[in-house]
């Protein structure tokens, strides 16, 4: 099977779109942080350039392009700031909902050119079915966790429980609990301020929640249950997106890491030393290891991508296998990142750990970024038992 990448003509445009706006953020890096959430402004203009409709479906004015675009273009906005790169990712998975809804309410939801969504999957609400003014639909109250991107969003997604009038969880024909992803409208949703960290510091992850608020049936849909448009991108699973939306804002952390350490070790001279870093054999051995680390880690990450999305393009599924390697990439890829990103900031020795040093922003980051569920250690226990044939819930790759 080929896994030679497919030219995708939105790809230039994209990258370079990133370039642009990944400089901007890049300087205005301290009000970023200070404000724990990005400036409308900046998220109005990832909106424009089409960074936060790239998995949007064409059928409703997004550019749907390839995951390896995706992941291209979310690694080149962390090289310059993570937490604009973290929001745009999670935008473009929350548009991955659009592919399941019926097609009026992904009308009515996703043709704005200029929309900005988020949420999260996780089952955190409850809802009860109503009719509203012969609508039928849902009644939710819920609170939600790690709301990155929500607090410039129009629209927030919400993972909830549907309540039975007996009392119970509503399931599907294989008998587990149905998990019903709901659109919220801004008005409707309230943000807690509580997003307090040492990194990912603008990404505005804090909790969100809604009580009693109403939404249309067909502004919801299961992604479990619910069938997707059928083309390659809406192939792979939502969950598997995520995890390499999390793996191309690290790579692309790693990447700023080694460069900023390249720069800094021209200029350094370490105390009680004659020589730059540069001309140190530590430094250059150990650049030299990042780099190898970090392209092996970027190209299994890609490869594994390509082999899943050939499958999807010939097959129209993606089997357990490309699904695992998958979740084993990308969490390589997290963990790499990090090993490569505290090595750098070691090597840049005092100068590393003051607020403008670009080491410092990257160790912060990095460290947030490897807390995320979706390529946490228990990954390798489960994509172990499937290399070693023992039977597995594969239901989260």
């Amino acid at each position: 099977m080929s896994t030679v990448a497919v030219p995708d003509p939105q790809r230039e445009a994209l990258l370079a779109a990133a370039d642009e706006i990944g400089r901007r953020a890049a300087a205005r890096l301290p009000e970023i942080e200070a404000n724990r959430f990005l400036p409308q402004d900046l998220a109005d203009e990832l909106a424009s350039a089409g960074l936060y409709r790239m998995l949007t479906p064409r059928d409703y004015g997004g550019l749907e392009v390839s995951v390896e675009t995706f992941v291209e273009v979310v690694e080149r906005l962390a090289r310059y700031e993570a937490s604009a790169a973290w929001c745009t990712f999670i935008d473009c998975t929350a548009c991955i909902l659009a592919a399941y809804l019926p097609k009026e309410g992904a009308c009515e939801l996703f043709s704005d050119p200029q929309l900005k969504a988020a949420g999260v999957f996780a089952p955190r609400g409850k809802a009860v079915r109503e009719v509203r003014d012969g609508v039928p639909g849902f009644r939710i109250t819920g609170r939600w966790a790690w709301g990155s991107a929500s607090r410039n969003a129009d629209i927030i997604l919400g993972g909830c429980v549907i309540i039975t009038e007996q009392g119970k969880p509503e399931t599907l024909a294989d008998g587990s609990v149905r998990v019903q992803a709901m659109v919220f409208r801004r008005d409707q949703v309230s943000w807690l301020d509580n997003w307090d960290t040492f990194g990912l510091c603008g990404s505005g992850s804090g909790e969100f929640e809604v009580r009693d608020v109403f939404v249309a049936e067909q502004h919801s849909a299961s992604l479990a249950a619910d069938e997707p448009l059928p083309r390659a991108l809406y192939r792979f699973p939502a969950f598997g997106l995520l995890g390499i939306g999390v793996g191309a804002v690290a790579l692309g952390i790693a990447r700023h890491a080694v460069d900023s350490l390249c720069e800094l070790a021209l200029v350094r001279t370490p105390q009680f030393s004659g020589k730059t870093l540069d001309q140190r054999p530590t430094t250059q051995q150990a650049v030299a290891k990042a780099e190898a680390g970090l392209r092996s880690a970027r190209a299994f990450m890609l490869e594994s991508v390509r082999r899943a999305w050939d499958e999807a393009e010939q097959n129209g599924v993606i089997p357990v296998e490309q699904r695992r390697d998958i979740r084993l990439a990308t969490t390589h890829a997290v963990e790499t990142a990090r090993t490569i990103v505290t090595s750098m900031y070691q090597l840049g020795g005092g100068a590393s750990i003051f607020d403008n040093s670009p080491l410092q922003q990257c160790l912060r980051d990095i460290h947030v970024v490897t807390q995320h569920f979706m390529v946490s250690e228990s990954t390798y226990e489960l994509v172990g038992r499937l290399f070693l044939g023992l039977d597995t819930n594969v239901s989260m790759l």
